[in-house]
């Protein structure tokens, strides 16, 4: 049986403008009356005003009443490995969701540390539903890697096609456009990780992070309807945290 699922995209701590997306999409408590399920695709976390609000929420949506898939993130992987003692640096919106932690009881950080160490370690880094016609990662996957170990993909999966020469002087990283590159046109890849302007859609690949925690939108994709629902955002815009370079085309229905 085909299952009907609404993906999301990175929510950053966002939590009133999940909470305003599922009333949007018709959930109630989690559960959709027509038996749709969500898939958040990563990056929980950071930046935003509530992480632990969304954190409680999604360890709910898939552990308790199981109406939800989750897929990690690279900055939710972060948080796992600051929580289980690595070291880790504390920056790029980390300091955010600790911040927000160490305001909370003992007992409450206990409590809420577990949750998300037991999401984070039961879930896979891609998955496939419906017979292969839908994939989703957190920052996209390769066709020609579906069906590998996540594992072996692990850099890929968290963090794109990154290209690592420019960081040895000191620059950020750039995040290649592998989409563009994609040949093969099945299945639907559902991804995030690089904020854009609008869903971005190339190739059958689909970019959800319409930068929520930058002023942009908390998006989610239906599938297998393919179309949209989007909730603005109530944080300040920041123009330049988006990609403003990539080509965009229209989604093919059939």
């Amino acid at each position: 049986m085909e299952e009907k699922l609404d993906f999301i995209g990175d929510v950053h701590g966002c939590y009133d403008e999940l909470q305003l997306l599922l009333q949007q999409m018709g959930y109630q408590e989690g559960s959709h009356p027509n038996g749709r399920k969500l898939v958040f695709i990563g990056d929980l976390t950071d930046r935003g005003p509530d992480s632990l609000g969304v954190i409680r929420l999604v360890h709910k949506l898939v552990n308790v009443t199981q109406s939800a898939y989750y897929i990690p993130g690279n900055h939710c992987d972060k948080l796992y490995r600051y929580w289980k003692g690595n070291r880790v640096m504390i920056r790029h919106g980390l300091e955010t969701t600790i911040a927000e932690y160490e305001q909370f009881p003992v007992t409450e950080q206990t409590k809420i540390r577990r949750q998300f160490m037991q999401l984070y370690e039961q879930s896979p880094l891609y998955q496939v539903w419906n017979d292969g016609q839908v994939v989703a990662a957190h920052a996209g996957i390769r066709r020609r890697d579906i069906g590998k170990s996540a594992h072996r993909l692990r850099s890929f999966l968290l963090y794109g096609d990154v290209d690592h020469q420019q960081q040895k002087s000191g620059k950020p990283p750039v995040r290649r456009d592998w989409a563009k590159r994609e040949t093969n046109i099945d299945p639907i890849v559902v991804y995030g990780h690089t904020p854009v302007p609008k869903p971005r859609v190339k190739n059958r690949t689909i970019n959800i992070d319409t930068g929520c925690v930058f002023g942009g939108f908390l998006t989610a994709f239906h599938y297998p309807e393919r179309t949209f629902t989007m909730q603005k955002s109530n944080q300040p815009l920041q123009v330049d945290a988006f990609n403003h370079e990539f080509d965009y085309e229209t989604l093919d229905m059939n």
